[in-house]
């Protein structure tokens, strides 16, 4: 059965790990079912959209969270059109690929306390690939259990 549980008093159909991957996207994201009903707006999204009424129709709100940069895709299951989604830039955080392939490997780092085997094979890279990417990012082992940028 759905999750129907209500959170900022939209209901939602998606499961606890659904909104979880939802939460951790750097950028805002509004799901909007096919008949334009708001499903979700992860947290990005509701710290971005403060003070807009997310459950006004999708044609009142689409606009306007188009104009604070939103980018609308459709959702499909198949060939089937189930929704659609808007992403909504996010204030901070990392913008281009680079920076957020930098701070994927950080992190990946400190979930693996710095072993590179576990952190390459985490990833889907080779040990040698980790090694040119920390290398390319100006990072450095320090002598400790960590990684710094080189100055």
């Amino acid at each position: 059965m759905p999750d129907t549980t209500s959170h900022s008093s939209m209901p939602s159909v998606f499961s606890p790990l659904a909104k979880a991957l939802l939460d951790g996207f750097s950028e805002g994201v509004v799901v909007f079912d096919a008949d334009g009903k708001v499903l979700y707006a992860n947290q990005q999204a509701r710290g971005a959209l403060s003070g807009m009424d997310l459950a006004e129709s999708s044609e009142d709100l689409m606009p306007r969270l188009a104009a604070v940069g939103g980018r609308l895709r459709p959702l499909r299951v198949g060939s089937l059109e189930v929704g659609e989604a808007m992403f909504i830039p996010g204030v901070d955080g990392s913008t281009t690929l680079a920076e957020r392939e930098k701070a994927a490997i950080v992190r990946t780092l400190d979930q693996n306390s710095w072993k590179l085997a576990e952190t390459a094979r985490e990833l889907g890279i080779s040990r040698t690939t980790l090694w040119r990417r920390l290398k390319a990012y100006g990072l450095h082992r320090d002598g400790r259990t960590r990684w710094t940028q080189a100055s």
